[in-house]
């Protein structure tokens, strides 16, 4: 079985599947080649059936092409500060500014100088979705945490949003 091989001062052998299936192993500096081939061929069943899920979630994944960004920029654009203003108006807010920005890793954010931030690829999602993340961000004005008060802030504006919370995770396994 092919591996990349990234030796380190760690104490124990590990395996990890990388996008596209690759397989890395990691192991400490001392561990010798053929300690780590037995590690390997222990878990080539698990192995196997990782390198399977990674692939099937890789094809499940949206192929977002530039003209659908592009869509997607211009409708953040146009239906982001709208739902902040209403959220805002609920809650007794005021941000400073929305921005919309190209973000991979986050869905949105607040900075501490009152600026909320969304990515646009968060019209991706459905309407009650988009409220939800927009919630979110409106009640990091108030707290710039996720204690139990920032939840309860959400809570207020938002009593179900666990449930639409649970949607977007869904979202965001399909778009990576």
């Amino acid at each position: 079985m092919r591996y990349t091989l990234v030796r380190s001062n760690r104490k124990t052998l590990a395996i990890y599947i990388r996008p596209g299936g690759i397989v890395e192993v990691r192991a400490p500096q001392r561990c010798s080649a053929r300690e780590i081939e037995r590690f390997v061929a222990s878990k080539a069943v698990w192995i196997a059936e990782k390198q399977a899920l990674v692939q099937s979630r890789e094809q499940d994944r949206l192929a977002l092409s530039p003209a659908i960004e592009a869509q997607c920029r211009a409708r953040a654009h146009e239906i982001l500060p709208e739902r902040v203003a209403h959220f805002a108006a609920l809650m007794g807010l005021s941000p400073t500014q929305v921005k919309i920005s190209g973000a991979q890793s986050r869905w949105g954010s607040c900075s501490s100088k009152g600026s909320l931030n969304f990515s646009w690829r968060l019209m991706l999602a459905d309407e009650d979705v988009i409220d939800y993340v927009v919630v979110h961000e409106l009640a990091h004005l108030r707290e710039m945490n996720h204690s139990p008060r920032f939840w309860a802030v959400v809570a207020q504006a938002m009593p179900d949003y666990k449930t639409r919370q649970a949607k977007l995770k869904a979202l965001q396994r399909k778009i990576g």
